[in-house]
């Protein structure tokens, strides 16, 4: 894999509730309408589900994406091909924080930084 070894870990407040979070990290179709600049595979499920796997695309870049844990409060994500590591969400009423941790030659923590604003702004603008 080409590209430097990147790591970020960021915690913002989120002016929503915990249910309201869980549906926009975990439901696709929630996670389509924030996570800006990416388009996701077809076949996507209603929820995300351990075991699912599923590619995103960032421009001409593609990045495939493992669910290695999805629960409540929390979904972990293996990634291989445009980013080559993990990345960990986790949260609760009022809160999200997400660890991004990969070797890729995108600029990861400003990436990360974005989709936070988004996901904060979307749950803003939808009332969460």
């Amino acid at each position: 894999m080409l590209g430097t070894f990147q790591q970020s870990q960021i915690r913002i407040e989120i002016a929503a509730s915990v249910n309201a979070i869980h549906d926009s990290i975990l439901q696709p179709a929630q996670l389509q309408k924030w996570l800006l600049g990416q388009s996701f595979s077809p076949g996507m499920p209603a929820e995300l589900q351990t075991g699912f796997d599923f590619t995103t695309s960032t421009g001409l870049i593609q990045i495939h994406h493992h669910v290695d844990v999805a629960k409540p409060n929390c979904l972990r994500l293996l990634l291989s091909n445009g980013i080559d590591g993990f990345h960990e969400w986790y949260w609760g009423e009022g809160w999200v924080q997400s660890r991004l941790e990969g070797v890729s030659m995108l600029p990861l923590k400003l990436g990360q930084t974005l989709s936070l604003l988004s996901l904060r702004e979307f749950l803003r603008n939808k009332g969460g």
